[in-house]
């Protein structure tokens, strides 16, 4: 779990994250929110397979 947390690719989603939720909030409700979150869920897709992209690697170094 610690190496989700302390990624810095998470941590800049969560940070999108932040960004967007400000946006709903305050912004004006049309396509551009839409495209915001869909580019947000795709960044935290990505993400999430870099940190287990690095996992599966450093697991394969240390099976050798």
């Amino acid at each position: 779990m610690r190496k989700y947390i302390l990624n810095s690719s998470i941590i800049g989603a969560a940070i999108g994250a932040f960004s967007a939720i400000q946006t709903t909030r305050k912004g004006p409700r049309d396509w551009r929110l839409i495209l915001m979150w869909i580019s947000w869920a795709i960044t935290v897709a990505l993400a999430i397979g870099s940190v287990m992209q690095q996992d599966e690697d450093a697991r394969e170094l240390e099976d050798s």
